[in-house]
């Protein structure tokens, strides 16, 4: 009789059972999305308005300055610097931009001075040298004897159109989507290997612990043992993806009602999103729509199963380690000295997919991180949005797996006698001798 599935059963029912499998399937989207609308209500609020005095000695820039729903500036600069100074340390303001008296434009580029309590933000500090820029550059103009007014009706906007190959149109911001639906992907993949691989790694260690393994082993081979317990956590990890995806469905399907988008690419209406918000403008709903809808675009069911396929290659592939690392150690705290080498192949793979991937998808890094087993898993899932041959996919896939089935040997020796050693902590020279019994 092939006791496996016997064992995988056990594995998935305790899993699913478990109280924080089900909080994280049932509770943790609830958390997650309560708290986007959470941060979505205090971004829409309006903070305060904070005052900013300008003491201009010069007289030409005070004029550059016009107040807004975030700043609102007040010319000051009959009132001595003194009193402004001290009316920011009672906080009466929020800031002053200086400007000393000076004959040469050109003191200015470097002679202003923003006084405050707190240092500002990057953003405005950006602001006010841009406001400060364009005025010098105008006077340095006029100076100059060049009619700014020409300059200005020369300046011209361009704005760029988008086009498919086969003359569909697209949006600009359709990389950017890419990049956070890859991003995810890979980030799940990564934390669900940690995550899940732990457990594999925690159950060996608690049944090595109070010798049940011992009981276990006389009736199992220790190699359907530890493959039991990968693939029952492993499927326990799947039924909690397809949930999500269910749950992701259901949402994707109500925002395309309440935008008036069919779920069929090229379909939309624009009198149903009018209908579903009065208040917001024909273009910004149409960009909207363009949004959805090149998301709806996308090959959606494609992504999916490459994400279960990299799911279950990368998970299956650390859970061995995991397992392994789980049989050689008697307790936790023994296993630090193993986890790092499996953890930096995993964050090196985050790192080349957001720093590497963003930037140039189908470079040689990218290709190169996306062809390797132990970060394959990660940059692959986040080059593939932006569109990836089949062959290379197909080849990642098959390293991968073969990948799998080497470590799966290796981590199989490592468990059949790590399993039943006790009171030695294990060294990396014991682990390579124990791959030659």
């Amino acid at each position: 009789m092939n006791i496996l599935p016997l064992i995988i059963k056990r594995e998935f029912i305790a899993k699913v059972r478990n109280k924080s499998f089900i909080v994280m399937t049932f509770v943790s989207p609830i958390f997650f999305v309560l708290l986007t609308v959470f941060i979505a209500y205090l971004s829409s609020m309006k903070g305060e308005v904070k005052k900013i005095a300008i003491h201009d000695e010069s007289g030409l820039f005070v004029t550059q300055f016009e107040s807004n729903e975030a700043f609102e500036y007040q010319d000051l600069s009959a009132v001595d610097l003194d009193i402004l100074k001290e009316g920011v340390k009672e906080e009466k303001y929020e800031g002053i931009v200086y400007v000393p008296k000076s004959d040469n434009i050109g003191d200015y580029q470097e002679s202003v001075t923003y006084i405050s309590n707190e240092s500002p933000s990057l953003s405005f500090v950006s602001k006010v040298e841009l406001l400060l820029g364009d005025k010098i550059t105008h006077i340095n103009l006029e100076q100059s004897g060049i009619d700014i007014s020409v300059i200005d009706k020369a300046k011209a906007d361009v704005n760029l159109k988008l086009v498919k190959a086969d003359g569909e149109a697209t949006v600009k911001g359709l990389n950017e989507i890419k990049i956070i639906i890859g991003g995810l992907f890979g980030y799940f993949i990564m934390m669900f290997i940690i995550i899940y691989g732990n457990m594999v790694m925690r159950s060996v260690i608690e049944e090595k612990t109070n010798r049940i393994i011992e009981i276990i082993i006389s009736s199992v081979k220790p190699f359907q043992l530890m493959m039991g317990k990968i693939v029952g956590t492993s499927m326990a990890g799947l039924l909690q993806f397809l949930i999500w995806g269910v749950v992701g469905a259901i949402l994707l399907g109500v925002a395309s009602s309440v935008l008036g988008i069919n779920a069929m690419p090229g379909a939309g209406s624009a009198e149903a999103m009018q209908a579903a918000n009065g208040m917001i403008s024909n273009e910004i709903m149409f960009d909207v729509q363009n949004y959805v809808s090149e998301i709806l675009s996308l090959p959606l069911i494609s992504l999916f199963i490459y994400f279960i396929i990299f799911f279950i290659g990368g998970y299956f592939l650390y859970s061995s380690l995991y397992a392994a690392i789980g049989a050689a150690v008697d307790n936790e705290t023994d296993t630090q000295q193993f986890l790092l080498p499996i953890l930096l192949p995993l964050m090196l793979g985050v790192y080349i997919g957001f720093f590497t991937v963003m930037k140039d998808p189908h470079g040689t890094v990218a290709t190169v991180f996306s062809m390797i087993p132990f970060t394959s898993p990660i940059v692959m899932l986040m080059r593939i949005p932006f569109g990836v041959p089949l062959w290379e996919v197909i080849v990642s896939i098959i390293i991968l797996f073969l990948t799998f089935i080497l470590v799966v040997w290796i981590a199989a020796k490592i468990y059949r006698i790590g399993v039943l050693m006790y009171g030695k902590r294990p060294s990396w020279k014991e682990l390579y001798k124990w791959l030659k019994y």
